[in-house]
């Protein structure tokens, strides 16, 4: 049905409007197939690069004039009306551009795929205002400030590296977190827990936010859905190389879900408590775990659906030096352990 919409001539800048500025305008014609619709409802598949909420906000304020007429977002269309959206899309404020280095590992008109180290705050907050890697996305191409977040569809913990994808333009955000709520987009990570688990399995426990220690998550019966797929990649005397895979994306959820059968992942300063140090560990391995300076989570693999072409997209990240050291130096460790 979307392709029957007909829209203005003088709209078609702006099919991408990420970098068409500040001011939004679109004329177009609704179709004898959008009769019974809501508004909001004609408009989502008129525009679909446009979340539904976003219009909703636009024919709240006034923004939308159905044949000169403003009408509510529930309101009833039949078809043939004449639509003109004029709004105001606010760029980004306050958000300071810096010339950071990225490690882009893919990027097109419409998408970028990031592979974050450790250390680096995803978004500016509290006690973080500058060199986060909002602003050094800023830095690498301004036209972000007029996309949500700066096209940022997920989010990784400061310590944990990896993968992330961002969308630059608001037709390609709209779409990629469509599809991350349709856990669509797959999110694979490596982790080394504490302990060897017998084999991989699924946790399927709800996470919020812990009663009495706000910064920190917990399994509650009242939390929210998470689920999280785990199988074991390598295992050594006391630990474990482990991939997971997401389902849903809680915050801390691979951390808490480990952590919560027993499992908690090397370096964890939240969840993992005292650093345990197996008897018999030699020297070696016994230094690299009590300097391990985060948590041992890596995201490893992104795979979704293009947001515009459709077509699968992959991508990988190796382990980041830390990570692969402390790796080679369990794997000296079980040597020495079996000669």
């Amino acid at each position: 049905m979307g392709k029957q919409y007909s829209e203005s001539a003088a709209d078609a800048s702006d099919s991408d409007p990420a970098r068409a500025g500040e001011f939004r305008e679109h004329r177009l014609a609704l179709p004898a197939e959008a009769a019974g619709l809501r508004l909001d409802q004609a408009l989502a598949r008129a525009l679909p690069q446009y979340s539904r909420a976003r219009l909703q906000g636009w024919i709240d304020a006034g923004a939308v004039e159905v044949d000169g007429q403003r009408l509510r977002a529930k309101d009833k269309v039949v078809g043939g009306e004449h639509v003109s959206v004029r709004a105001h899309w606010a760029a980004q404020t306050r958000i300071e551009p810096e010339a950071r280095p990225l490690n882009v590992v893919y990027q097109d008109r419409e998408l970028l795929v990031i592979d974050k180290p450790a250390g680096w705050v995803v978004h500016p907050g509290a006690g973080n205002p500058r060199h986060t890697l909002q602003n050094a996305l800023l830095g690498l191409d301004p036209a972000l400030a007029h996309v949500p977040r700066a096209g940022l569809v997920h989010r990784l913990d400061k310590d944990t590296s990896g993968l992330l994808a961002v969308a630059r333009t608001i037709e390609a955000h709209t779409r990629l977190v469509e599809a991350l709520a349709a856990r669509q987009i797959e999110r694979s990570y490596l982790a080394v827990c504490t302990g060897v688990p017998i084999g991989g399995g699924t946790i399927d426990e709800p996470i919020g936010r812990h009663r009495s220690q706000r910064t920190r998550m917990a399994v509650r019966g009242d939390g929210r859905s998470a689920v999280t797929h785990y199988r074991i990649v390598q295992r050594f005397r006391a630990h474990a190389l482990v991939q997971v895979q997401l389902e849903t994306g809680r915050t801390h959820q691979i951390r808490v879900h480990l952590a919560h059968i027993g499992y908690p992942l090397v370096g964890d300063p939240v969840y993992a408590g005292r650093r345990r140090i197996a008897a018999g560990c030699g020297a070696p391995l016994a230094e690299a775990l009590r300097t391990f300076a985060r948590q041992a989570l890596h995201a490893s693999r992104l795979a979704l659906a293009h947001p515009l072409t459709g077509r699968p997209l992959v991508c990988e990240s190796p382990l980041p030096p830390d990570m692969a050291g402390l790796l080679a130096t369990l794997e000296e460790d079980a040597r020495d352990r079996r000669d």
